[in-house]
């Protein structure tokens, strides 16, 4: 199993427009943040988590030429409203791409995508909808799903496990449910939300993830949903041994 990460910044990026960096060295390009989006595969299968609006570019650069099956982590602009570019993987299918995500965010991404889900005119759908169930098989993928709650909604934390190999990914959230801290424990790797130093009221902050990421115990964590105030290089000096900060393009292959 491959996990890729296409994007690890915030809904605005690094840098903001304007050029802000921030604390950001610009003259690293690991500080150069999309927004937040992963791709796991295997062999035969390939799982996108998230169509914010940078995904052309993320597919792109990854020389992407085909998604299996895309899962939402929610309804937020920056991790769904790429969708339009499931219209060129529809074509590589050979049919809509199977999207999955938990009940209420479906319900609220298929109303305001109406058209990506019902087509319009001459142009077919490109998106087919299904409901993310707390645990399911997507092309040989074990996929295990719990909610996290985000400010007034909630966020789906997931679990991927394939031949021994697991990776769990939680962005967008402030606290670890029971389910939610089981998806997480124990895992090969652990992609997480750590937007910032600072307190937010609807991010985790460093070290409350420094705290989780002791109680879980993954073999490996990346930080992501990074903003323009976590330089990648200051990060790397000061985080503990098996935690790391994330970057665009970053790739490992798992078991």
């Amino acid at each position: 199993m491959k996990l890729r990460i296409l994007g690890c910044g915030t809904s605005s990026g690094v840098p903001r427009i304007g050029n802000d960096w921030g604390a950001c060295d610009p003259q690293n390009p690991k500080n150069r943040r999309m927004r937040s989006s992963i791709l796991v595969s295997t062999a035969d299968t390939h799982i996108l988590v998230d169509t914010g609006p940078d995904l052309r570019q993320q597919l792109l650069d990854a020389d992407s030429k085909r998604i299996d099956h895309v899962i939402w982590t929610h309804e937020h602009a920056d991790h769904c409203h790429g969708i339009d570019e499931l219209r060129q993987l529809y074509f590589a299918l050979g049919g809509p791409v199977p999207c999955h995500a938990r009940p209420g965010a479906l319900r609220e991404i298929t109303q305001r995508f109406d058209f990506a889900f019902k087509g319009t005119g001459p142009y077919p759908s490109y998106a087919q909808p299904f409901p993310l169930s707390d645990n399911c098989t997507l092309g040989g993928i074990t996929v295990t799903a719990a909610d996290m709650p985000h400010g007034s909604i909630t966020s789906a934390a997931l679990r991927f496990e394939y031949g021994g190999a697991s990776v769990a990914y939680t962005t967008d959230f402030t606290g670890l449910t029971a389910k939610a801290m089981e998806c997480v424990s124990d895992v090969d790797i652990w992609v997480v939300d750590a937007l910032r130093r600072r307190e937010h009221p609807t991010h985790p902050h460093l070290a409350q993830v420094l705290g989780w990421i002791e109680k879980a115990r993954p073999k490996r964590a990346i930080l992501t949903h990074m903003d323009h105030s976590m330089d990648y290089d200051m990060l790397s000096g000061e985080l503990p041994d098996g935690v790391e900060p994330g970057y665009d393009g970053l790739e490992v292959e798992i078991g």
